[in-house]
């Protein structure tokens, strides 16, 4: 055979053989999901049926639980909104994150967030729902933060307001007529535009023209949060359009406003499942459902979060860092990834979703991520250590900080223990989770090496933060 020939016979064998092995690594790699992020806000830890709730049915949330695993032992960023959510964009908590509080403070031009990664391993995202982290025209903005596609609230104040005379889409302002807003600001006097029905026919409608994939839909809904202006103005902040079966219960309007909130959330959340099915996308999406922070207490002087038992077995809600206050749902399901009707104790905390996400998109999201991020890949927790190849890293430390009240609070957990501090130079509650959950007993003077280490890791744990300093309460 002429040399010539030769060489391309073995070009030809040569390229056959890449061919070959480019294909058996593609099928064997899987490939990449589309992604859906689902956060209530101010949903409580025991507020659905899989957790233990007894008289608000979540039919379409238990049933995603039954079909995917439920986490017990997953953590909010924050214990209020901002902070949470700024936590969970970017993997850092809230010692080291941007926002640390709900003061109107926007992400910077140098903040990488979760969606940013997201596109760099060709995901189109979208953000339905309400942000917080980012004014009209500022660098915080969500089309300036990664997202291809925005509906919904800017700021966490105006998001109160359920019959809002506007939102936002990209970077327009879309009025919204009917509803006409009163005197007294977030009060709403004419109710026709439900804004939680305009963000479910949006995300429907954006999942259908993206079926092609992969996509990321970052849906952060606003039930059961309460209108705090018009607990104020009225007495009820818990706005829904009916009461539907809980109309001709014995209770509070605002009571049944809750249920009826989530129950309407539930079925949403249905619909949206039923749509990935029709789509014919459903075994190729991962959905995670969870909330921003612990119930609330603000619908109104009949409200109570204790009326639905909406902490469960914790200590404290909304605005404290006992775990009422941060532990939260945690639901994920990709069929035939994701073990169904499992449970599991695994901790994890918001600042782990970016790193997980990332890996799950593929290594060119997991480059885009700064190197310093406190978040770990949850990849083997999710899939299990022989589909991701290794096992579970664990964090040594959890950390919160929370500026509101008269003095910055402070929190860790370091494995099944719990410190909490409510100054920075107050003592140190320390509670032992594995035995005492609800955290009903302070044992610190039992345990001091314990409590010297934990104390130690708040006092250095933090960076400074000219907006959010940490304030105390003896000076």
């Amino acid at each position: 055979m002429p040399r010539i020939a030769l060489r391309l016979a073995l070009m030809a064998l040569m390229t056959l053989v890449t061919t070959a092995g480019a294909t058996q690594e593609a099928r064997a790699k899987p490939k990449p999901p589309n992604i859906i992020f689902i956060m209530a806000d101010d949903l409580g830890y025991g507020d659905l049926g899989s957790y233990g709730q007894k008289t608000i049915p979540t039919p379409n949330l238990d049933r995603l639980a039954a079909e995917g695993t439920r986490f017990t032992q997953v953590y909010a960023g924050s214990t209020v909104c901002a902070p949470s959510r700024c936590v969970l964009m970017t993997g850092y908590h809230s010692g080291h994150a941007r926002v640390r509080g709900n003061d109107r403070v926007p992400l910077l031009p140098e903040d990488v967030t979760v969606a940013e990664a997201l596109k760099a391993a060709g995901y189109q995202t979208a953000l339905i729902g309400k942000w917080g982290l980012g004014e009209p025209d500022s660098t915080g903005v969500p089309n300036k933060q990664g997202f291809d596609h925005f509906f919904g609230y800017l700021n966490q104040k105006h998001a109160h307001n359920y019959y809002p005379d506007h939102l936002w889409r990209q970077e327009e302002r879309v009025e919204i007529p009917e509803n006409v807003i009163g005197p007294d600001d977030g009060v709403a006097i004419e109710r026709v535009t439900y804004s939680h029905d305009l963000f479910a026919e949006e995300a429907l409608d954006w999942v259908k023209q993206h079926r092609d994939g992969p996509f990321f839909l970052y849906l952060a809904l606003t039930i059961p949060h309460a209108n705090n202006e018009g607990s104020r103005a009225t007495g009820d902040g818990m706005e829904v359009p009916d009461y539907g079966s809980f109309a001709e219960k014995d209770w509070p309007n605002p009571i049944k406003g809750q249920a009826a909130m989530i129950a309407r959330m539930d079925r949403d959340i249905g619909r949206l499942m039923t749509s990935l099915d029709d789509l014919g996308i459903d075994d190729d999406t991962i959905i995670f459902f969870t909330s921003d922070n612990g119930p609330h207490r603000e619908g109104g002087p009949a409200y109570s979060p204790d009326f639905f038992d909406s902490n469960g077995p914790l200590r404290g809600i909304k605005r404290d860092l006992y775990e009422g206050g941060i532990r939260v749902p945690m639901i994920v399901r990709w069929p035939g990834h994701v073990p169904a009707g499992a449970v599991s104790d695994q901790i994890w905390a918001f600042w782990d979703v970016p790193p997980t996400l990332a890996e799950l998109a593929g290594a060119s999201a997991l480059a885009v991520l700064p190197d310093d991020i406190d978040g770990i890949s949850m990849v083997p927790a999710l899939l299990g250590p022989e589909a991701a190849g290794r096992e579970q890293e664990d964090h040594k430390f959890l950390y919160w900080e929370f500026h509101e009240g008269r003095a910055s609070k402070q929190a860790a957990r370091m494995g099944d223990w719990k410190g909490v501090r409510l100054s920075p130079d107050g003592p140190l509650e320390l509670y032992d989770l594995a035995n005492d959950l609800g955290e009903t007993t302070d044992v610190a003077a039992d345990h001091p090496k314990i409590v010297a280490a934990i104390t130690q890791y708040l006092d250095t744990e933090r960076t400074e933060s000219e907006v959010w300093p940490l304030r105390y309460a003896r000076k």
